[in-house]
């Protein structure tokens, strides 16, 4: 905040605020400056604020806490400017802020100034996601029984989700994907009633939530025995996605991630499919900074997680994906999901 001149930072993205504060509830602003922090609650998160959040004060308000940040700024004469969080405010929350707030005070955009911060992860952070990483490929071990045909997709998607549960997950960091036959050709696809078949192709994407921290991870299955051609197009996603993590250095350009997917996926003749990015930070949330796409020259940092996951997909056939949680090292990188991918035909 000194770097940039900012004197006090007005936070109302839940996300940010737990990870500067600890507090967890939905109803929160907090207000920094160099002498003080206030955590204003509405009635029902009280105490948890008392008990959660550290570095500030406290204060209940049951008249609406972005009114009461905003009275506080116009209480107090010496404030000039506060910055606000841009991509997290709305335009009606923005005006309110305005007209509470008087024409004294100037509002400023801050900037992901907070999620900068997010980028590197500590000890306790990588712990969380490790430990979130094992129980997601430990819950894909326990349901692998179940992929079979006859079985519906959105079936095994809450028996997926059901398992994270009841091994001590927060719960699941995404809507579970499961998508069989030519619906697995949709990136994002959502379960539907659609039955597994014999002779389809099966994405199953899941990551579970352990102390606020998500992993992401995407297992591609076939279900019978695959035809000469599937086989090559699982090996070619395969070579890709290990050629990228090996790319995976402190100081390489996220976009050379991307790119080391797509130089091997273009010597087999597939990278037209190539329908995504490569990547993406993962931890408070399940898409962060960076994003490894094209041409992002921002340099990944020793500390930083995030996933490696090329796919393709074709029309009327399906769709191949494999994605790891990775950490980033200071010298080589570290898979957090530890499931197998050479396993992949189920017969």
């Amino acid at each position: 905040m000194e770097t940039r001149h900012i004197p006090l930072l007005l936070l109302t993205h839940g996300v940010n605020i737990r990870y500067l504060t600890g507090f967890t509830g939905e109803a929160g602003v907090v207000l920094l400056g160099p002498r003080q922090g206030i955590l204003w609650v509405d009635p029902r998160y009280t105490l948890e604020a008392h008990e959660q959040a550290e570095g500030v004060e406290v204060i209940e308000e049951r008249k609406g806490v972005l009114k009461a940040a905003a009275r506080w700024l116009r209480k107090n004469n010496e404030v000039r400017e506060c910055a606000f969080e841009a991509s997290n405010l709305t335009c009606a929350q923005f005006e309110q802020l305005g007209r509470e707030a008087g024409n004294r005070v100037r509002l400023e955009p801050a900037g992901d100034l907070v999620e900068e911060l997010r980028v590197v992860k500590d000890r306790g952070e990588i712990e969380a996601i490790r430990r979130a990483g094992k129980l997601t490929a430990e819950v894909l071990a326990e349901v692998l029984p179940h992929v079979r045909p006859g079985v519906l997709e959105q079936d095994l998607a809450a028996e997926t989700e059901y398992r994270m549960r009841k091994k001590g997950a927060e719960g699941a960091a995404f809507q579970t994907i499961v998508a069989s036959g030519p619906r697995s050709a949709l990136p994002h696809a959502r379960p539907s009633s659609k039955a597994l078949q014999e002779s389809e192709l099966v994405i199953i994407d899941l990551g579970a939530i352990l102390s606020g921290y998500a992993a992401d991870m995407t297992r591609t299955f076939f279900l019978g025995e695959p035809s000469y051609r599937v086989r090559k197009l699982y090996s070619a996603v395969l070579k890709a996605q290990e050629e990228a993590v090996r790319t995976v250095q402190e100081g390489t350009p996220a976009g050379e991630i991307d790119a080391a997917a797509r130089r091997i996926l273009a010597k087999h003749g597939v990278a037209r499919f190539f329908l995504h990015s490569t990547g993406h930070g993962v931890g408070l949330e399940i898409h962060e900074r960076p994003r490894l796409g094209k041409g992002e020259t921002t340099c990944l940092r020793a500390g930083s997680v995030i996933t490696v996951e090329p796919g393709i997909y074709l029309e009327g056939v399906g769709g191949i994906r494999i994605e790891d949680t990775v950490l980033v090292g200071p010298k080589d990188p570290e898979i957090l999901t530890p499931a197998s991918k050479q396993s992949w035909v189920i017969s």
